[in-house]
């Protein structure tokens, strides 16, 4: 796969696990473990990337005598979810053109 293009669809990916609640790295990770493998350190860096870009905000707060970084989706974040889902959409349209042929042959 293309790496821009694997690389902006991992960003949605982390920006819609986060979408309905706050969350911190290790939970992000599991709760998209059943759609998608991502290691620590490439979360991190996606998590960075979306802060740089105003995507979402980070808290700090103590969990079990530990500091933990919560993440929070801001509109910047949740505006690029709908892009994507636009997106999306003529995505489909360009596979459905490049795979027609596949599906008249059977």
């Amino acid at each position: 796969m293309d790496i821009q293009l694997k690389r902006g669809l991992l960003d949605v990916c982390v920006l819609a696990a986060i979408r309905s609640c706050d969350s911190y790295g290790y939970k992000i990770i599991k709760d998209m473990k059943p759609y998608i493998e991502l290691s620590e350190s490439t979360l991190y860096t996606i998590l960075k990337r979306l802060e740089a870009a105003n995507m979402l905000t980070v808290r700090t707060a103590e969990h079990d005598g530990r500091l933990r970084k919560y993440y929070h989706i801001t509109e910047g974040g949740i505006r690029r979810i709908a892009d994507f889902k636009e997106d999306w959409k003529e995505i489909l349209s360009i596979y459905r053109f490049v795979t027609r042929e596949d599906d008249d042959n059977e």
